[in-house]
């Protein structure tokens, strides 16, 4: 189903402000593929409104952010136009995210984002990347998410795809975390990350120089069969209060929307399990926030929702979804590189 031409926004919204009845949400539930009842959901869900976004604290940044996290890029990649990626990404934002997730490799999402970062700038944790091991490519990609994202300092700026890159160079004299480092002296940026979807090990060699203050990762109940960060990674991270994300918390795949059109982008989570895999992402020790990309404002609203309705998982819960985990890894394999 192509879900940007279901339902309209404003056909949505007009469901939302006006209080439709219950069988009209579920029509609209349905139409997207979302679990419509406590026994789709497959987790409990709190009955009656749900409130603000819950906030953890991100390690030892000592910041307080949503347990959501909008993620950035399959807006960004697109297509989608600029002015509709404003809308999506504001929704998510004026319904109380405040961890916002990009990249300069983004296509069109610092852009975007440039619309309206500059207005809520105070209440908004603003984390880029740089796509580099170099610390000349990394002042130049640095220097253009300022400018675009219409900002004097980032929050947090990670090196991405940290498993591709070679640690070496990274760690050298012109090396991108030396780089990194001069400019959170400067005031630039505030805390140093890394990022990135293969090889744990690299990133456990990042996270023992003691300059890391957050990582991101892959993290969710089937790659957990494959990449194994959660063991691999997260204990090393708690040992030094390192700020934990988790990414692809749906069980993403590459190649996303329209490739794999089940209603979400690079979805490969059974719409029953959402809550579910959300929930598992958000209950591994250490992890202070779930970054989750939507493709459209349909999407946005539903990521608030389910991260309202957040609950841990029971035992029952766990040792089912993790069962229907090891299954899912066995047919997606290591889609994101080399383990090691």
């Amino acid at each position: 189903m192509d879900t940007r031409k279901e339902i309209t926004r404003r056909q949505f919204l007009g469901q939302v402000i006006a209080g439709t009845s219950a069988a009209s949400v579920a029509a609209s539930s349905a139409a997207w593929g979302w679990p419509q009842s406590k026994e789709q959901a497959g987790t409990s869900i709190p009955s009656g409104s749900v409130g603000a976004l819950p906030r953890r604290v991100l390690g030892r940044t000592k910041e307080k952010v949503t347990i959501l996290g909008l993620g950035t890029a399959p807006v960004g990649e697109g297509p989608i136009p600029v002015e509709e990626g404003i809308r999506i990404f504001s929704e998510a934002i004026d319904r109380g995210v405040t961890y916002i997730d990009t990249a300069r490799i983004y296509g069109e999402a610092e852009e975007m984002l440039g619309h309206i970062i500059p207005k809520q700038r105070d209440k908004l944790f603003v984390a880029t990347k740089v796509s580099t091991d170099s610390a000349a490519q990394a002042e130049r990609s640095l220097t253009e998410s300022l400018r675009v994202l219409k900002t004097d300092h980032l929050d947090l700026v990670h090196i991405h795809s940290i498993g591709s890159k070679n640690i070496d160079k990274v760690l050298s004299k012109d090396g991108v975390l030396e780089y990194l480092l001069k400019q959170k002296e400067t005031g630039k940026l505030r805390f140093i990350g890394i990022s990135g979807h293969n090889r744990p090990a690299n990133f456990v060699r990042m996270i023992q120089t003691d300059q890391i203050d957050v990582l991101m990762c892959v993290m969710n109940y089937a790659d957990r069969n494959i990449y194994g960060f959660e063991d691999k990674v997260l204990p090393e991270a708690r040992k030094r209060n390192i700020g934990c994300v988790a990414m692809k918390v749906y069980a993403g795949i590459k190649g996303g929307f329209p490739n794999h059109p089940r209603g979400y982008v690079g979805c490969a989570t059974e719409p029953g399990y959402l809550l579910q895999a959300l929930a598992y992402a958000l209950d591994l020790p250490g992890v202070s926030v779930a970054v989750v990309g939507p493709y459209t404002v349909e999407q946005a609203i539903h990521n608030v929702e389910f991260a309202q309705k957040y609950a841990p998982l029971s035992q029952e819960q766990r040792t089912a979804l993790l069962e229907y985990g090891k299954k899912l890894a066995s047919s997606l394999g290591p889609r994101y590189g080399s383990v090691t």
